[in-house]
């Protein structure tokens, strides 16, 4: 059985988000159009997925927004190193 990693806050913080709805903050730029948001009152991690909605960041998203940042900034210096 897997085990959650993410923090999702105390009830009252909860209880605020519920009611007032959370406040995300960028905690990860991906790429340019992809990007990782944490409430925070209850912690709630999310990310943009391909349609540009926000989806849950689970496990999975996490390692697939990994990868891609990796590729975009291998593709971002090889771009650099051919203009210079």
């Amino acid at each position: 059985m897997k085990t959650s990693t993410h923090h999702h806050g105390n009830k009252i913080s909860s209880l605020f988000c519920n009611v007032f709805g959370h406040h995300y903050v960028v905690s990860k730029k991906v790429t340019q159009h992809i990007k990782e948001y944490k409430c925070v009152h209850c912690q709630k991690e999310v990310t943009t997925d391909v349609s540009g909605r926000l989806s849950i960041l689970t496990p999975q998203m996490q390692e697939i927004n990994n990868t891609l940042e990796d590729m975009y900034r291998k593709r971002r210096t090889k771009l650099v190193q051919r203009v210079a």
